[in-house]
Order: structure tokens, then sequence, then C-alpha cells
């Protein structure tokens, strides 16, 4: 069995990297750059749109993010990352890797929806998203059942993300799921590797 992960400590391939460190399987860590090694004919051949993460496994390749995580989670069913409640599973692992992350994208560049046009987007508004967000984390501790899985893995990354670059407001359920997230292990784990690399990177560079 072969694990390779493509990714760049500065990328959403630290979710990725997170997620593998929960799994407990061996796995190797490819770093590629932006501007060079993400654009060679070799990593095109994995990755056509020349970005990262990228996962290989036993020869099949996985892209997008949420993807990764997902199918991690149910190629590996031990780890107990994929909950027995699919539906909501999958209910916010797609409202994570759709509404959400356009939303917080469109705010960080600026992009303004008209209330007219709120109907073409996802998200409707970012208010309305961050409502939906505040009220679901308000109710329970976990997004799908009671206990961490990989939705919460990602969704929860974002958050993190959002509430570390003020992208997400601080409020008191979005800090609270957080927390209750952001010491295990396995996460310390990954982000010290990864940050261990952009150490390297910025002292080579």
């Amino acid at each position: 069995m072969t694990l390779t992960l493509y990714t760049h400590p500065m990328s959403r391939g630290r979710m990725a990297r997170w997620m593998l460190e929960e799994l407990g399987q061996p796995y190797d860590a490819v770093y590629l750059d932006y501007a060079t090694t993400m654009k060679t004919p070799d990593y095109l051949a994995i990755n056509p749109m020349g970005k990262v993460p990228a996962l290989v496994h036993d020869g099949r390749v996985v892209t997008e993010c949420a993807a990764i995580v997902t199918y991690l989670a149910d190629a590996f069913p031990d780890a107990g990352l994929m909950p027995a409640d699919r539906a909501a599973f999958y209910r916010w692992m797609f409202f994570g890797a759709g509404p959400f992350e356009s939303a917080v994208t469109n705010k960080a560049l600026g992009v303004e929806v008209p209330p007219e046009k709120r109907g073409f987007v996802g998200y409707g508004s970012f208010d309305r998203l961050l409502a939906t967000l505040d009220a679901t984390l308000s109710a329970r501790d976990f997004l799908a059942g009671d206990r961490f899985s990989a939705v919460d893995l990602y969704v929860g990354s974002q958050i993190g993300y959002g509430l570390m670059f003020g992208s997400l407001p601080a409020s008191a359920a979005l800090s609270a799921y957080w927390d209750r997230i952001k010491d295990r292990p396995a996460r310390l784990r990954a982000a010290g590797l990864d940050d261990a690399e952009l150490a390297r990177m910025k002292h080579d560079g």
C-alpha cells in the first residue's frame, strides 16, 4: 500500500496532511513549488490543474481537498473518521467545499454580491452563511454525530484559518468549536511537519 501526498506548507494541503496523520498509516509527503515543480509535465500528469493538494493511493489519484478527506475517511474505516450519520457528513462536507469556501473567498477578495443577485451564489449572503454555521455549532459539539469526524477536520480547518486570519468573526460558537478540535495530536503533528518545511523553504530561499 502506498500513499503519497503532493503538497505545499502554505496551501489547503495542510488539511490533507492532518487527515493522513489521523489515519496512522505510513505515507510520503512531496513538497512542490508553485512556480516550478507544480508545473512540470510529471506533476501535470497527476493534476492537470497544476495545484495542490493531490493524493495518490496505490496508483489512484484524488484531487480537491474535500474529496481527499472524504476518500481517506471511506478508504480507511478503522480510523473511525466516517460517521454513521452519512447524511450529516455529506451535507456539511459539501457545504464546506461549496458555499462556505466561496463566501469566505469572495469576502476576502472584496467581491460584493448585490442583494438582487444573491440567488446566483450558493451561499446567498455572507451573513446568512455565518448565521447558519453559528446556529448549528451552538446546538451541537460536532457536525455529524456526537464525536469528531472527517467533516469536522475539513470544515473546522476552514473555521480555524478564518479565525486566525480574520476572515471570520470570532463568535462564541465558532471559537468554541475550533477550541474543541485544534489540539488533537494528529493536527499538532501535521502542523509541526508543515511548519518545519516552511521554515526550511524560507531559509533556503
